[in-house]
């Protein structure tokens, strides 16, 4: 590891990646924040989050043009592009005019930039680093991830009861600005080029392969897994949703901060705790997982005390981040290489819609039945996962990973 830092063009994309992620994270919790702030309603903060989300369902489109754009200026625009972006909201504030439009509308703009700047990174390593180093380089491209996540997810909420969410958008409109010149000095290598086919024959061949992997897993396990997937990406984005709210109601700016360190805390103590768990049986993972998670979530909802909330959040969100590893790899493992990208494809454009869904559904179920009713059916939710493995004909059978026959479960 310490011989990729002493790689200089390393060191400013890893760099650059951690002031980036730092911009996003300041960014997402004023925008949430701002908008429940302005609205006092949960429904357009499950909008804002949808917005937010929407754009990551049209990430495989951006791949083409990633591949076709000099690597150092994809990197260098993206963040120019988003420094002024984010002015756009204080210079709204100020003279009072369609603030919260102006939030709803810079919120997927954003998205879609950044859309482009993650595959323009992870593109760019391949050309960087040597290939030995490629799991390393990834690995600290993740653990950098999770890490400001966690750390600006807590700093974010703390700022904003100190300086307001209409300063953190200039704090964040420095952070792009920052990276841009981090980015501005970097030499990538440019990839070796191919005859290859127009970017629209590549959106048409991405259709292809959705509809074959579709058809392939019709006949298999995946079904169930599928739902279980979709079922816990509109749980966990639902409650994501509503969080400014609930914030606001134990203690404002503040603990909303806390509780969303405590969800990117899960997704560390995830990272630590797939490997140490994959050679149990994936059905006990899912059956006993889920409801500890559900435990852990009513206990959350219901502590008084904000830093045990935050831990038991943490708690309840680890079981949903270890299950979608281990299935993922389980994926991996077992599918045909043929039908992998395929198969892939459509598991990540499922979930991928079902992160906006949840958050417009949370959002306005909130409205409906009001926010701690709606805290005790992300609860019941849980639970409902954990029965759902438990007695599921095919689910409730599963092994370790490592000892699946393939042909059991139509794979």
């Amino acid at each position: 590891m310490r011989e990729l830092f002493r790689n200089p063009t390393f060191r400013r994309l890893f760099f650059g990646r951690i002031i980036t992620n730092a911009g996003d994270s300041l960014y997402y919790i004023a925008a949430m924040w701002l908008v429940y702030s302005l609205s006092d309603s949960t429904f357009y903060t499950g909008l804002a989050g949808a917005l937010v989300l929407l754009p990551q369902t049209f990430q495989v489109l951006t791949g083409p043009l990633v591949d076709r754009w000099s690597l150092r200026r994809t990197l260098l625009g993206t963040q120019l592009v988003q420094c002024v972006l984010v002015l756009a909201v204080p210079l709204a504030v100020v003279t009072d005019r369609f603030v919260v439009p102006t939030v709803l509308l810079v919120i997927p703009v954003a998205g879609l930039v950044n859309e482009i700047v993650y595959p323009a990174e992870s593109a760019a390593l391949p050309r960087i680093v040597e290939t030995n180093e490629l799991v390393d380089a990834n690995s600290a491209f993740s653990f950098a991830y999770g890490g400001v996540d966690f750390l600006f997810n807590a700093v974010g909420g703390v700022l904003i009861a100190l300086v307001g969410a209409v300063s953190l958008y200039l704090i964040d409109s420095a952070t792009f600005a920052i990276a841009a010149l981090v980015f501005a000095d970097i030499r990538v290598p440019t990839a070796e080029r191919s005859n290859s086919e127009p970017s629209s024959s590549a959106v048409g061949d991405y259709a292809e392969k959705l509809r074959e992997g579709i058809r392939y897993i019709r006949a298999t396990v995946l079904v169930p897994i599928l739902v279980t997937f979709v079922l816990s990406g509109v749980a966990a984005y639902a409650t994501i949703a509503v969080l400014p709210a609930f914030g606001a109601a134990h203690g404002g700016a503040g603990t909303y901060g806390m509780f969303l360190a405590g969800l990117s805390a899960g997704r560390l103590v995830r990272a630590l705790a797939a490997p140490k768990l994959k050679r149990l049986p994936i059905h006990l993972l899912g059956a006993v997982g889920y409801c500890l998670g559900g435990v852990a979530w009513l206990a959350a909802v219901r502590v008084q005390w904000i830093p045990l909330s935050t831990v038991l959040v943490c708690l309840a969100f680890v079981p949903i981040g270890v299950m979608d590893t281990i299935l993922i790899a389980m994926i991996q493992s077992l599918v045909p290489d043929h039908l992998l990208g395929r198969v892939t494809a459509v598991v990540y454009s499922v979930t991928g819609v079902a992160k906006p869904v949840g958050s417009l559904l949370g959002g306005a179920l909130a409205t409906i039945v009001g926010l701690d009713l709606l805290m005790l059916g992300v609860t019941v939710g849980l639970f409902s996962m954990a029965i759902f493995w438990a007695t599921h004909p095919l689910l409730r059978r599963v092994p370790a990973v490592q000892e699946i026959e393939p042909d059991a479960y139509g794979l």
